[in-house]
């Protein structure tokens, strides 16, 4: 029984993430078609959700790589936990100055929307990259 909420639970938890991507996504993707009229499509909108849901479905929450004992030499950065943190710091980032932008309403120059829509998409290449290297080696 215990083993069946457990699991349930991690599942609810998966779903979750990828709804806070999604959400995400959306707001970028709002404020990146409200400054580039080339982006106000259904579809940039819907992509901009699917890669967040991805993104952060994949890329948060990563098994991560055993250390190897305190006495070895070698010492190794885990390139997927590294990539899920700065993925996901990066994607957030940028999602809270969206949601700020479109709140206060304000209209920053377009420099700085495409530095917005690079940095989700960026953030977000980081997450699913991260989150397929930590799966393939478990």
């Amino acid at each position: 029984m215990q083993v069946r909420v457990r699991k349930f639970a991690h599942i609810l938890e998966r779903f979750g993430l990828a709804m806070a991507g999604a959400a995400s996504g959306l707001f970028v993707a709002i404020h990146v078609g409200s400054s580039i009229s080339a982006l106000t499509s259904q579809a940039f909108l819907l992509v901009m959700m699917l890669l967040g849901a991805i993104g952060f479905y994949l890329g948060i929450d990563t098994p991560q790589l055993a250390f190897p004992k305190t006495g070895s030499s070698t010492r190794s950065i885990d390139a997927a936990e590294f990539l899920s943190a700065v993925g996901t710091f990066l994607a957030t980032l940028v999602a809270f100055f969206s949601v700020g932008v479109i709140v206060l309403r304000s209209e920053p120059d377009v420099a700085w929307t495409a530095v917005i829509m690079a940095g989700w998409v960026v953030g977000v290449a980081m997450q699913i990259v991260a989150g397929t290297i930590a799966r393939t080696r478990a």
